[in-house]
């Protein structure tokens, strides 16, 4: 059975679980009503299933390489990129003032998720452009949005973002890449970038790097860095390829997986560039891109976990093995408890981590269309849940879809551990999701927990509106969402950061599970008593909600019991 793209499971959740409707009565985005949205999500499912997901073991099994300083793509995937290119994929969500759609960003990310699944490595691309588009209509100026906004739109110009060198990872700030003023409008750029993602291809007329250094006057740290946009091909009078600029892929990374992802180590040689934005303020453009990039990894690891739930299904309703214990079952593995044990964790998993995704996407274009600030503060919280236990959820559901394989599963043949190679890294890039748990616990907590309160107050009230028809499910997500709030009190009276630092990751990960018994009630209430979702929901509200309190059990520790297991204790 090939992939296929869950398009319906996307109207569901638009119509029923987020508040899509909400989006599209705005004015800004009114034209995107449930039949435009309907015929967007066929029209990319399609794509996923007939262009994208055939491309998904071509990618593996023929790598990226770089030839004499050119790098050449995996075979299809230039038709592919075509074919994305041509359909208005890549800017779906860009301004139409310079070729985009203009549509939501709930659907952009529901076109993400599907392509994810069906071919992770390509699909990478287009997400480096969106980033990029975002990032120059905000920050760039008029010359320069007029010239780059229309080819990055169009797909005939590829984007990327370089920040890393192998010095400076997650402390950008450490940075040694320098820009001096030509004198000219332009910037002579030097230094050297690692990790980054499609550097190159042999099927776009240019690629645009978007490129982090300092200027000579430049203070230390993260306030003294600018941005410049270093095209590989110089753009002449007219707007089209011109010279070569003085920068090259220096090699391609060998990677445990995405091997249809070309990732480089990057030399700029005095590269001409132009400064985006301000002087010294290129995290703040910066940002604008890694936000984007953060919604849309998270949205990646769902897709894969889609992939890996569909592929494990299909190979457990096929192999027979053993007796099976259930009378007039399917005679196959996924009769025997614990195969359908995992199989139901993927499902209602990859249910919770889209159905945040979404919310996530909504908040967004709301914030876009009607500038509430209670709009930007939601985005900007579930942001890090979205890409955390978006990845997460990735890896785990592909790594158990391998488990469900058996030993068929280690076998590179099946294809289930590519699912698990490629979707590893997207927990640790973009910030990696210790980091993401962080920035939970501290900077979106700088509210003194305002925007967790006023979540875990609708969760509740979600709640007491399903009591009369589902009341132990009920009063388990009532119980678990009073609980997080109290865990939530206890997270923002923390004075010491390393207090919260120590639980963050398990306070992520409680704060998704709490959600996501919110979204799996709200579906049952829809589907009513004797409906696959709510069987499900009800799996999932017995047998997965409870993890929280272990979660909070660890958040709540501290940071002391880390510490006194010292060093010379790691290595004894």
């Amino acid at each position: 059975m090939p992939f296929r793209a869950p398009a319906d499971e996307f109207r569901f959740i638009c119509k029923h679980i987020v508040p899509y409707g909400d989006v599209t009565t705005t004015e800004m985005f009114a034209h995107a009503d449930e039949d435009v949205s309907d015929a967007i999500l066929t029209e990319a499912a399609k794509v996923c299933d007939e262009v994208l997901a055939p491309l998904q073991r071509n990618g593996d099994l023929t790598p990226a390489v770089l030839e004499n300083g050119v790098v050449r793509t995996s075979p299809g995937f230039a038709d592919g990129f075509k074919a994305l290119a041509e359909g208005g994929w890549v800017s779906m969500s860009g301004s139409e003032e310079f070729g985009g759609m203009g549509l939501p960003v709930t659907l952009s990310t529901a076109v993400n998720d599907m392509m994810s699944g069906a071919c992770l490595a390509l699909q990478l691309n287009p997400l480096m452009s969106q980033g990029q588009i975002e990032a120059l209509e905000h920050h760039a100026s008029d010359e320069m949005k007029a010239l780059y906004l229309p080819k990055l739109a169009s797909g005939e110009w590829c984007g990327t973002m370089n920040l890393t060198e192998a010095h400076a990872g997650s402390d950008v700030g450490a940075l040694s890449s320098k820009a001096e003023d030509n004198g000219d409008g332009t910037y002579a750029v030097n230094g050297q970038k690692i990790f980054i993602s499609w550097a190159d291809n042999d099927f776009s007329e240019n690629v645009c790097h978007l490129v982090l250094a300092r200027l000579p006057d430049g203070a230390p740290g993260t306030k003294g860095i600018s941005l410049f946009l270093v095209p590989r091909n110089i753009p002449d009078a007219d707007g089209n390829p011109g010279e070569k600029n003085s920068l090259r892929v220096v090699s391609l990374e060998h990677k445990l997986g995405l091997h249809g992802s070309p990732t480089a180590v990057m030399s700029f040689e005095g590269a001409k560039g132009w400064l985006v934005g301000e002087k010294h303020g290129g995290m703040k453009a910066m940002f604008t891109m890694m936000n984007n990039a953060r919604l849309g990894v998270g949205t990646q690891g769902v897709g894969v976990a889609e992939a890996a739930y569909q592929k494990a299904l299909e190979y457990a309703l096929d192999r027979k093995q053993g007796r099976s214990p259930v009378e007039g079952g399917t005679g196959t593995i996924a009769d025997h408890a614990d195969v359908r044990r995992m199989l139901a964790r993927m499902k209602a998993d990859i249910f919770v981590a889209r159905s945040i995704e979404m919310a996530t996407a909504v908040a967004l274009d709301l914030a876009k269309a009607t500038g509430d600030e209670l709009q930007i503060a939601r985005a900007a919280f579930l942001t890090p849940i979205t890409k955390a236990f978006g990845t997460d959820t990735g890896s785990t559901v592909a790594n158990l879809g391998l488990q469900v394989h058996g030993g068929m599963g280690f076998i590179e043949e099946t294809g289930a551990a590519q699912f698990v190679r490629d979707v590893r890294v997207t927990q640790i890039y973009e910030g990696t999701n210790g980091i993401q748990a962080m920035d939970f616990v501290a900077r979106k907590m700088m509210d003194g927990g305002e925007m967790a309160f006023r979540l875990l107050e609708e969760i509740e009230q979600c709640a007491e509106e399903a009591r009369a028809k589902f009341p132990n499910m009920a009063g388990s997500v009532w119980s678990a969402a009073e609980n997080m709030r109290e865990a939530t009190e206890w997270m923002v009276s923390q004075k010491d950061m390393n207090d919260r630092f120590a639980g963050a990751v398990p306070f992520l990960f409680a704060f998704a599970r709490v959600l996501g018994s919110c979204a799996h009630l709200r579906a049952a209430m829809v589907c009513g008593p004797d409906h696959a979702r709510t069987r499900l929901a009800r799996f999932y509200i017995t047998r997965m909600l409870p993890e929280y309190e272990a979660a909070l059990a660890e958040a709540r520790s501290g940071a002391s019991d880390l510490y006194a297991l010292t060093v010379e204790d790691l290595t004894a």
